[in-house]
């Protein structure tokens, strides 16, 4: 049974429109209703968001109008919209508008992220930034997307994963920063992580080393975080070019694929149950992975209503973000494919998770 069958959404228009937030009410008992808010959390890996202009610090040649890919500023533009339009209905058949926070990865930079959140379909959200430059050397980052009115940055930072090549210790492989934010969603203290690890280029074996590096990194800053308050709420996302039971998320990271198993200071990971039984975010060589994930701690999987409590996640795949036909029938439909590009979105797909608190109780009259 899914979420709008087991709960009756109610709205309240005027207060939505000023709070940006979506109240659900269902009965606890014939005598009382109880309203919650719902918060969707979303990550998603936009294939290569790059503008048109060569950066010379980095290797981004081919998206250029000289370049290989031929990429315009039209397909540019093109490209910008289309991911604009996914964000912007991601979450909002439950809870009626975008996610309140959403990491990216494979953005240029920052000027890709101010056009996407300047788009038709997002500016009436009135998203914000959160964005630093990266060292890799392809020049792709990550970063985190807020609507104002819901989430307030208190703290940012980024922290580097240092990587040398297995067959030529001294050589530097340069990959993505780990990006922590942390802030109020909805007047709560949170931290979100967003990541991009190393990618499986070589092969997944060879390339372990460098993913198991990057788990190491996140997890010394989850500990960090843990060891100030044991209780803290965080959220891990990111594409990890690993999926929930590979060694880097399950063992270094430690993430749960049940409730019932987790302590205070380890991570709860909703798409753990969602890989067993085959789905995925994207797909390869006719096999499906889910390397984009949403991690919680064990303080968003409490029962009390107060405050933020994770609900339920999700993979966002409706059917224009699948391809058609073709060999890759049934793959994310992507935006660049056979050095050309096809109009399509990413070689993604989003993920999400929603979460509630109940903000008031109310007693109703007897019949």
């Amino acid at each position: 049974m899914n979420f709008i069958n087991r709960f009756k959404i109610m709205m309240y228009p005027k207060f939505l429109f000023w709070y940006c937030t979506v109240f659900i009410a269902f009965s606890i008992s014939a005598q009382t209703t109880n309203t919650y808010s719902i918060a969707t959390v979303a990550f998603y890996n936009l294939e290569n968001l790059f503008d048109t202009k060569n950066d010379p610090k980095t290797y981004d040649d081919d998206r250029t109008p000289k370049g290989k890919d031929h990429w315009t500023i039209a397909q540019y533009h093109d490209k910008v919209k289309n991911m604009a339009m996914v964000i912007s209905e991601i979450g909002v058949a439950i809870a009626h508008t975008p996610p309140a926070i959403i990491g990216v990865a494979e953005i240029e930079n920052k000027k890709v992220l101010q056009d996407l959140i300047a788009t038709p379909s997002l500016a009436p959200y009135k998203y914000d930034i959160v964005h630093f430059d990266s060292p890799d050397r392809r020049g792709i980052d990550v970063a985190l997307l807020f609507q104002k009115n819901r989430f307030r940055p208190l703290y940012t930072s980024t922290h580097t994963v240092y990587l040398y090549d297995i067959d030529i210790p001294t050589k530097r492989v340069y990959t993505r920063d780990q990006l922590l934010v942390s802030g109020f969603l909805d007047g709560e203290f949170i931290h979100v992580f967003v990541n991009h690890w190393p990618s499986r280029r070589g092969g997944a074996v060879k390339s372990n080393y460098k993913r198991m590096r990057a788990a190491t990194q996140q997890k010394r800053c989850i500990d960090s975080l843990f060891s100030t308050d044991p209780y803290a709420k965080i959220i891990v996302m990111g594409d990890f070019n690993d999926d929930p039971h590979s060694s880097s998320i399950q063992d270094i990271l430690n993430a749960k694929a049940k409730k019932k198993q987790m302590r205070n200071t380890q991570l709860y990971n909703p798409m753990a149950a969602m890989a067993k039984h085959g789905v995925g975010s994207l797909a390869w060589g006719d096999q499906w992975n889910l390397f984009d994930q949403i991690l919680v701690s064990q303080s968003f999987t409490n029962t009390k209503d107060s405050t933020y409590t994770y609900y339920k996640a999700g993979i966002f795949n409706p059917t224009y973000l699948t391809q058609r036909y073709g060999r890759y029938q049934g793959y994310p439909f992507r935006s660049f494919a056979n050095g050309h590009y096809t109009g399509g979105y990413s070689d993604h797909f989003p993920v999400y998770l929603y979460l509630i608190k109940k903000v008031k109780e109310k007693k109703l009259p007897s019949p």
